[in-house]
């Protein structure tokens, strides 16, 4: 007995059309009781096609989510605004202050400055020596008469000067003020570490007012001040003088450049300088010879001289530096 086909109740997909030959076989009647022979396409599974679609929305909200990351952050941590920029600056400024900028021009060179002492040999007073008391005298300063005054405070009435210097070259050359040591027999300068040493003159540039010291045993950690030429420079720069007010020191004092290419003569009309910058930092006999100093930490002069209209030698507000190009001239350095 024939059995009956069993199909798959998913549609057949529709086959191409027949062609000539096939439909005239297809028009024969097929022999009685004959089984069909020819396989049933497979059947696609069921839910395959569901299932790929789920994958691709799956993927898809993967991407979005990693793309939008970094926006989504942004969201949760907003970029703050000025004023909070601001708030959370004055409020650290407030617990940690800032050092001003006089305090870093001070630490940077403080290093190279160095005091400078001169002192002058007693010597016998003719009348005392005539008496046969040979008692000493207080030495004079070239020019200076017995019992004058010095010209210069920083010299004192036993012949012994207190002065400033700077360092710069780290062999031990020092420069300070001419009339520092002018006239001493011996010279001792003292480092930052407080050691010291006996100095001897190698050069003097008397126009200038400036001597080259070197100092005869230098320490381990010696440093030589940065200098710095004057072509930047203008009033209402900020300046730091450096050095042994009255013996005083090291002390810093702040100002301003006030003005440049400056004259100065000296009271006693001794000696008389130009080319100066014009400073309004406080400055005191025992200050020459020391540096001039920029916010920078950078040396632009050597500290020489104080105007003084009267016979107190204090400061009035007006002092006067040697530019650093003729003190590195004066040392053989080459110009900036």
């Amino acid at each position: 007995m024939a059995r009956t086909p069993l199909y798959s109740r998913t549609p057949r997909r529709a086959a191409p059309g027949p062609t000539t030959a096939d439909a005239s076989e297809a028009a024969a009647p097929a022999p009685a009781g004959a089984e069909s022979t020819a396989a049933a396409p497979p059947a696609p599974q069921p839910g395959r096609p569901v299932r790929e679609r789920w994958a691709w929305i799956a993927g898809a909200l993967v991407l979005a989510v990693v793309a939008g990351w970094p926006a989504w952050t942004l969201k949760l941590k907003p970029v703050p605004t000025i004023e909070q920029i601001d708030a959370a600056l004055r409020e650290s400024i407030a617990k940690e202050p800032l050092p001003s900028a006089a305090a870093a021009a001070y630490a940077a060179v403080l290093p190279s400055v160095v005091r400078v002492v001169g002192e002058q040999a007693a010597k016998p007073d003719p009348a005392s020596a005539r008496a046969g008391k040979g008692a000493p005298r207080a030495a004079t300063r070239p020019g200076q008469k017995p019992g004058d005054k010095p010209g210069d405070k920083t010299h004192d009435e036993d012949g012994r000067s207190v002065g400033t210097g700077v360092v710069i070259v780290d062999n031990g050359l020092i420069l300070t003020n001419l009339h520092v040591v002018a006239g001493a027999d011996t010279i001792t300068v003292r480092f930052f570490d407080g050691s010291e040493s006996e100095a001897v003159v190698v050069s003097l540039q008397p126009e200038n007012d400036l001597a080259v010291l070197r100092a005869k045993t230098i320490p381990d950690d010696l440093h030589a001040a940065t200098l710095r030429s004057t072509a930047g420079l203008s009033p209402g720069d900020e300046v730091v003088a450096v050095g042994f007010p009255f013996g005083i020191g090291p002390s810093a004092s702040q100002g301003v450049v006030s003005g440049l290419k400056r004259e100065f003569r000296s009271p006693e009309g001794q000696r008389s300088l130009t080319n100066l910058i014009q400073f309004d930092a406080a400055a005191n006999p025992g200050n020459s010879g020391g540096p001039l100093v920029t916010m920078d930490g950078h040396v632009v002069g050597i500290v020489t001289a104080i105007m003084n209209p009267n016979q107190q030698r204090t400061f009035i507000g007006i002092g006067f530096a040697v530019p650093i190009e003729n003190a590195a001239a004066a040392v053989g350095m080459p110009p900036f």
